[in-house]
Formats: C-alpha cells, sequence, structure tokens
C-alpha cells in the first residue's frame, strides 16, 4: 500500500514537471532561477485563477505576446512576496492621499460587475436602478467610497474606513459606499457554488437604522488581473480604499489600515466632492 502510494506521488510530480515544460515551451517562460533555493516556487493558484491557454490563440502573435507578459508578470510576484510585504508595513503600502486630487489629473475607475448577496448584478462604479415600467436609468451619485478586499484578512482594513465613513455622513442621500469582495478562483466563481456562498452572504434587509448612506457589500467574481493592472494593484492581502467623484474619477486613495489622519483627509475630500458642481 505504502509503495502504491508512492509510485502515485511520483507520477503526479511527473505529471507537474511534463506540463510546466510543455507551458515554458509555448510561452518562452521557466520559473528556474526565479525564486531563491529556500522559497517556495509560486503556484499559479495562489495568485488567481489557474489559466489554460486558448489554442485558438496559438497563430496570433500578440496574443502570445500578452499571455507571456501575464504569466511572467504572475510567476514572479507570488503569495509570499505580498506575505512579506505585509509583515513590513501590516498592508500600508503607501499614505493614502493628503488633498484632494484635482478632477484635470484624475483617472477613470475601470468598470467591475458585481453582485449583491440576493444575486441582483451592479456595475461600478455607476449603480442602475429599475423604474415602476421596467425601463432603466443609471444613477451617479455625487460621490462614491469603494473598498477593494481579494483576502478575507483585508476585511479589518477595510472596516477602519468605512465604518467611520458612514458614521460621518449618514444622513447623506447623495453619496454611495461598497464594500467589495473580489473572488478570482474559478472553482468559487461556478454559478453553482456561486449561489452558495452569495446565499450563505445574506444578511436580514434591515437592521433598524433609517440612515441615507449604507455599507453595501458586494462580491465581484472571475479573472480580475487587468482590472488590477488598471488600478496597479500587486499585493492581494492589504485593502485598497478609493473615492471618485460623480464621474467615477479616482479623486482620492488609500490603502490598508486606516490612520486617524487619513481619516480626516478622507472625509474632508468627501465632503469637498459634494460641494462640486
Amino acid at each position: 500500500m505504502l509503495r502504491m502510494k508512492r509510485l502515485a506521488v511520483l507520477q503526479h510530480h511527473r505529471n507537474s514537471a511534463a506540463f510546466e515544460s510543455s507551458l515554458s515551451k509555448l510561452t518562452g517562460i521557466s520559473r528556474v532561477g526565479n525564486h531563491d533555493q529556500n522559497e517556495m516556487p509560486y503556484l499559479p493558484s495562489q495568485r488567481t485563477t489557474y489559466r489554460f491557454f486558448n489554442l485558438f490563440q496559438l497563430g496570433d502573435k500578440e496574443a502570445i505576446a500578452k499571455e507571456r507578459a501575464r504569466l511572467s508578470d504572475e510567476m514572479n510576484r507570488g503569495y509570499f512576496a505580498d506575505m512579506q510585504e505585509l509583515k513590513k508595513h501590516g498592508g500600508k503600502i503607501a499614505k493614502a492621499s493628503d488633498t484632494i486630487i484635482p478632477a484635470m489629473e484624475a483617472v477613470k475607475f475601470p468598470s467591475l460587475d458585481a453582485t449583491f448577496a440576493d444575486g441582483t448584478y451592479i456595475k461600478l462604479p455607476a449603480a442602475s436602478e429599475e423604474n415602476a415600467d421596467g425601463g432603466g436609468k443609471v444613477i451617479m451619485p455625487q460621490a462614491s467610497l469603494i473598498c477593494l478586499s481579494f483576502r478575507a484578512n483585508s476585511q479589518k482594513m477595510i472596516e477602519s474606513w468605512s465604518v467611520p465613513f458612514v458614521d460621518a455622513f449618514s444622513a447623506s442621500d447623495n453619496l454611495h459606499m461598497y464594500e467589495v469582495s473580489i473572488i478570482e478562483s474559478w472553482f468559487l466563481s461556478l454559478k453553482p457554488v456561486r449561489w452558495l456562498l452569495l446565499r450563505s452572504a445574506r444578511r436580514p434587509s434591515s437592521d433598524g437604522k433609517n440612515e441615507s448612506l449604507q455599507r453595501q457589500q458586494v462580491y465581484s467574481f472571475g479573472d480580475k488581473y487587468y482590472f488590477r493592472k488598471e488600478l496597479k494593484i500587486l499585493n492581494l492581502l492589504t485593502g485598497y480604499i478609493f473615492l471618485l467623484d460623480k464621474f467615477g474619477r479616482i479623486r482620492w486613495q488609500g490603502f490598508g489600515l486606516a490612520t486617524e489622519e487619513e481619516l480626516k483627509s478622507l472625509l474632508t475630500c468627501a465632503s469637498l466632492l459634494l460641494e462640486e458642481k
């Protein structure tokens, strides 16, 4: 019995080596030499969805070059690099904006599909509401706070911003706030599994408060590599906070756990956006 198990393990390693060899020949990327000998090799599944190259793109040189760049990017930075950074600075990869970013210098927040726990879809940063006649209209608030979390450990970081923000603007009906949990795992993104996750995340529709501003929790499933690239997000173990204006432009940004000084900056900038015409 023990011999059979050893043979199975050996065959698994051979298959893995063969797959990696084929992948290296196809993409021109090898993991050999990219890691310290004492460091465990990076597994693509630890970083994002385990992807297979589209065979229909084999003749597309541009697609192959794009895939090579992506694989190189993902293999050269993995979970251990994120963990080392987290131990070093606790998720504070940069200081939050001191002042509001001028509208002329602000960049647009990339479009993001998300889902509420009840299954309702939403596209951020714009929110779509249905009228009684079934028609749809796009409602853009004067300002929106979008908090991104890629791992469960960053939820406390997100709450250090979102809870004080809601407390400060609880009576405002011209602000939106979303806590977005991003789930890139291909398995968890499967419809049956996704449905179970959303069902388990459902909470009572009302907690007894009649505040205009609420902490709206939404979930975004699937590969978000290019979304992360647009926002220059590298470390997936920390939280990312974005304050947007009514045009969906990023006017303020924060990271990790909020400090008292950074919270004052966020609240001041949000107040300024509410006054903008």
